[in-house]
């Protein structure tokens, strides 16, 4: 099975009521369109998985981020690849988060954190990130 490598950032803030909130965005291609996902993509021959993380969100996003510590790997078999994702915290440095590839995108606080419908592979993550902040 082909395996894809890629990496995903969890972009933390904080609210007007000063309570953390995480971005999450929805997949505007590929099979996997409409799901909502953490916004990250493929490591490139050559790069960090840190290193890819800064590149996508600039490409996808038009922001630039800090990349903090790495919370875990997810290991995802979808039907057609194997995933391996490692998923970084992360804080918006500058930029305004614009959707370039994306359908829409939300700011979830720890109890909105399930009124999206997860990918498959990122809804693991899901549990660990609500007890997290």
């Amino acid at each position: 099975m082909k395996i894809v490598r890629v990496v995903a950032a969890v972009i933390k803030g904080l609210n007007e009521k000063g309570e953390p909130i995480i971005f999450a965005t929805q997949r505007g291609y590929g099979d996997l369109k409409g799901g909502w996902e953490f916004p990250g993509g493929k490591i490139e021959d050559g790069e960090t998985p840190q290193e890819a993380l800064v590149r996508e969100i600039k490409e996808e996003l038009d922001t630039e981020i800090s990349v903090g510590e790495l919370i875990h790997t997810i290991e995802y078999d979808y039907p057609t690849f194997h995933l391996s994702m490692d998923c970084f915290w992360s804080e918006i440095v500058a930029g305004d988060l614009v959707l370039k590839e994306h359908e829409d995108a939300k700011w979830l606080t720890k109890e909105e954190m399930n009124s999206v419908g997860w990918l498959p592979a990122d809804i693991t993550l899901v549990d660990k990130i609500r007890m997290s902040i």
